[in-house]
C-alpha cells in the first residue's frame, strides 16, 4: 500500500479515488474541559521516596530488572530514571527489560525501538537495557494458561514492576491495567501475551491477576511502583505497592482511583467522533474504548455511554510504527491511514490478543480524504438534519481537555460548568487537497 501515487497503488481502494461525498460541515466552537484533579509536582522525587520502602531489602551488587511497558506514559522515562538511579544508589545494579506482549513487531530490537521513541534508551537511563523475546516456563495456572517470565528478568535477583495503573480497553474487574498486567502479559512476551489472550478478552479479567500473582509469588519480585495518571495525562501520584498488593487489594484501590480521574467525553450522544490520531502509545486499543463508548469484543457487553454513531480516524501516532491495533473501532479513514499500516505489526498484535482483536483489526470504510471521512460519517449517521449535526473533534483519546464542539452542542456546552469556551466559532475549512483544518489558536 506504500506505492499510493501508482494507478494501483491501493488496489481495490482505487476505485473509489474519485469518490467524494459531500455534507454540510459545522462551525466548531474551541472548547476547554476542565477537571480538578491532583498533580504530582515532582516525579522523580516522589518515585524516591515511594521507593523508601524498598531499602532494606537491597543488598550491594544485586541485579534489579526494571519494567518499562509500550504504553504512552507521559512520566515514563523519569520514573524509570528515578528508579534506576536509587537503586544505583543504594547499592544495586538496576537494567531496563522491555516489558510488552508482541509490541515491536514481537522482535527484541522492535521493542528497543519503542522504548526509545518514549526516551528511554541506554544513555538516557544510565543503565543497561537488555531485550529479548525468549522466556522461561513457570509452570501452568490450575486450568489455566502456562506462565511465562522474561529470560533476562528471570536472571536477576529481583524485579521492580513499572506501570501506569487504569481502567483496561478490553474487560473490567477488581485489576486491570497496571501492575499485574505487566507482569503477566508485559514480561511473558509474546507467548505469555498470546496464552492468556486465547481465553477471550472475559478471561483477561481472571487470568491476569491469577498470573501475575504467580510470577509475585516466586519471591522475584521486590514490588511495584504504580503511576496514577489524570486526566490531563500526567501523573497524579506515584505510589510503591508491596509484592502482596500487586493484583490485591492495594492496586484495585489505585485502579478506582484512576478511574475517577479518568477523562471522558462530556456528551452522551454525539452523531460523529473526529479522532485526529490513535495510536499504540495512546492505547492499548489504538483507542480509549472507555472514551469512545466502544468494545466491540464478542460477548464483552458495550458501554453504556457515551453513544457515537460514527467515528473516523485520520492518522497513526509516530509511535505505534504502523501498528494501527482499534482502527476497526472507527468507521471511516482517509486513504492516508491505509498508506501508514503495517499489516503485519497489526496483525500480530491482534493475533496476540486473540479474540479482542478480530474486530479492532478490521478496515473501515476509507475514501479519498480527511473531508471526504468526515462528509460521509455524516451522511450516514442516520440524521436528517446533517446542518445540526452533534460533532466533536479531538486529537486523540487521551486528550479530552481540548475539544472542538459543533455549533449545534452550544447550549449543552453552556449548560456544564467544567466546560469553558475559549475561542470563536470556526469554520470547518479543509484544505484545497482535502486534508483536516489545523485547529484553531486558543484565546488566553
Amino acid at each position: 500500500m506504500s506505492d499510493a501515487t501508482s494507478p494501483t497503488g491501493l488496489g481495490p481502494f482505487e476505485r473509489v479515488r474519485e469518490l467524494g461525498p459531500r455534507a454540510p460541515l459545522p462551525r466548531l466552537i474551541p472548547v476547554r474541559q476542565h477537571y480538578d484533579v491532583p498533580a504530582e509536582q515532582d516525579v522523580a522525587a516522589a518515585t524516591a521516596r515511594e521507593l523508601e520502602a524498598l531499602r532494606a531489602r537491597i543488598r550491594p551488587g544485586m541485579s534489579v530488572a526494571v519494567t518499562a511497558g509500550s504504553r504512552g506514559i507521559h512520566d515514563l522515562a523519569t520514573v524509570v530514571r528515578a528508579a534506576c538511579d536509587w537503586l544505583r544508589a543504594a547499592g544495586a545494579e538496576p537494567f531496563v527489560v522491555p516489558a510488552m506482549g508482541s509490541h515491536g513487531g514481537a522482535t527484541a530490537e522492535g521493542q528497543v525501538a519503542v522504548l526509545a521513541s518514549y526516551g528511554v534508551t541506554e544513555e538516557t537511563m544510565g543503565v543497561p537495557i537488555r531485550a529479548t523475546m525468549d522466556t522461561i516456563e513457570l509452570g501452568r495456572v490450575p486450568d489455566g494458561p502456562m506462565v511465562h517470565l522474561d529470560a533476562n528478568a528471570a536472571q536477576a535477583d529481583g524485579i521492580l514492576l513499572v506501570n501506569r495503573i487504569k481502567p483496561h480497553t478490553d474487560f473490567h474487574g477488581e485489576i486491570e491495567s497496571g501492575l499485574g498486567k505487566i507482569a503477566a502479559i508485559g514480561l511473558g512476551k509474546q507467548r505469555g501475551a498470546e496464552g492468556i489472550h486465547v481465553y477471550g478478552s472475559t478471561g483477561l479479567a481472571r487470568w491476569i491477576p491469577t498470573v501475575g500473582r504467580h510470577i509475585v509469588e516466586t519471591g522475584r519480585v521486590l514490588g511495584g511502583i504504580g503511576i496514577v495518571e489524570n486526566a490531563h495525562e500526567r501523573t497524579a501520584r506515584i505510589a510503591f505497592v508491596e509484592p502482596d498488593g500487586i493484583a490485591g487489594p492495594a492496586e484495585t484501590a489505585l485502579l478506582a482511583e484512576a478511574g475517577r480521574l479518568l477523562g471522558r467525553l462530556p456528551f452522551d450522544d454525539l452523531d460523529v467522533l473526529v479522532v485526529d490520531e490513535l495510536g499504540k502509545d495512546k492505547s492499548g486499543s489504538g483507542m480509549d474504548t472507555n472514551v469512545i463508548g466502544r468494545m466491540w469484543i464478542a460477548g464483552v457487553d458495550e458501554p453504556e455511554r457515551p453513544r457515537v454513531t460514527n467515528i473516523t480516524v485520520h492518522g497513526i501516532s509516530k509511535a505505534s510504527y504502523g501498528n494501527a491495533v482499534g482502527v476497526g473501532l472507527a468507521d471511516f479513514v482517509p486513504f492516508r491511514v491505509l498508506e501508514d499500516i503495517d499489516l503485519h505489526a497489526l496483525y500480530v498484535n491482534a493475533m496476540t490478543s486473540g479474540i479482542g482483536g478480530v474486530r479492532r483489526a478490521k478496515l473501515p470504510i476509507a475514501l479519498p480524504t480527511d473531508e471526504a471521512a468526515v462528509a460521509a460519517a455524516i451522511l450516514m449517521c442516520g440524521r436528517p438534519d446533517p446542518e445540526n449535526v452533534r460533532l466533536v473533534r479531538v486529537h486523540d483519546t487521551l486528550d479530552t481537555v481540548h475539544l472542538l464542539v459543533a455549533e449545534s452542542l452550544r447550549a449543552e456546552v453552556e449548560a456544564q460548568s467544567q466546560l469553558e469556551i475559549v475561542g470563536e466559532p470556526v469554520p470547518f475549512d479543509c484544505t484545497p487537497d482535502g486534508a483536516l483544518p489545523t485547529w484553531p489558536p486558543v484565546e488566553g
